[in-house]
């Protein structure tokens, strides 16, 4: 999918770009796989906001993605590919031969006509999904269980894609797209391919109105605001906080490691994202 380039009627219209669609077979979603969307407003159920700087925002509903991808041994026809509001990626619309209807996550290559399955032993063509243990030493790989039968956790965001670096006796080594090394049982399940609408990250809003059809709001610097209200704000003239970025709370913002020191998770990463590539 291209980037698309208006001519520039305002100042608006100058500098954005919008993805062009092209891969877009149709406008109408399926009705009996949607759901009606609450918006917070970044509030929780106390209606404190805890997250800033939310609020407004285009009208949308959520279409339900298979990650499971549980039916097995039964084929499935790619019907449509689709916009989805709620996600980087577009989604594809399977009609499965017993009649039933599901989304998935649509991949590099895939267009309607194309046939795609999921099971123990099926070929690893793009679409397709299957066990861990299967996958040949460095295939592209999306949509990745961390435990079997959760669903895909991992590498679902637009042009995202994992590679199968190694195999053991329980354990498959996959590399992740930060470029860490993980360690994933071989039970769990993976979609074969890149996930699509790779131009995604290449689109620049241009205006701010664009920013508020997504709903998110202005966001006003810490030291633009008065000492009472931020712990970068006052000072005579333009001051630079006088101290490390932080939060209206206090907490730093940047440098400090949120991670929890006794996550069960760190034993099965081989090779940290942050350590240097050979």
């Amino acid at each position: 999918m291209g980037i698309k380039r208006y001519k520039p009627t305002t100042n608006g219209r100058r500098l954005g770009t919008v993805s062009d669609f092209s891969e877009i077979t149709t406008t109408t979603p399926e009705k009996r796989l949607l759901l009606p969307v609450n918006k917070k407003g970044g509030r929780n159920n106390d209606g404190k906001i805890t997250v800033r700087h939310r609020g407004g925002g285009s009208k949308r509903k959520y279409r339900i993605i298979d990650f499971k991808r549980d039916k097995h041994d039964v084929p499935a026809k790619v019907a449509t590919i689709e916009y989805d509001p709620n996600r980087s990626a577009n989604i594809a619309l399977l009609h499965y031969l017993d009649g039933e209807k599901r989304y998935i996550l649509a991949p590099v290559g895939l267009v309607v006509g194309n046939q795609v399955l999921s099971g123990d032993k099926v070929e690893p063509q793009t679409g397709n999904s299957m066990p861990l243990k299967n996958l040949h030493l460095g295939i592209e790989i999306h949509n990745i269980e961390l435990r079997p039968g959760e669903g895909g956790k991992i590498v679902k965001s637009a042009g995202s894609v994992a590679r199968v670096l190694a195999k053991d006796e329980k354990y498959v080594q996959i590399v992740l797209p930060s470029g860490e090394v993980r360690k994933i049982f071989h039970e769990c399940r993976a979609t074969v391919g890149r996930v699509g609408n790779t131009d995604h990250m290449g689109t620049v809003l241009g205006k701010a109105g664009r920013k508020r059809w997504k709903g998110r709001r202005p966001h006003v610097r810490g030291t633009a605001m008065n000492p009472v209200a931020h712990p970068l704000g006052g000072g005579e003239g333009r001051s630079h906080g006088g101290r490390h970025p932080c939060s209206p709370t206090g907490v730093l913002a940047k440098g400090g490691k949120t991670r929890r020191r006794k996550s069960t998770s760190n034993k099965f990463i081989v090779r940290n994202r942050k350590s240097k590539r050979g």
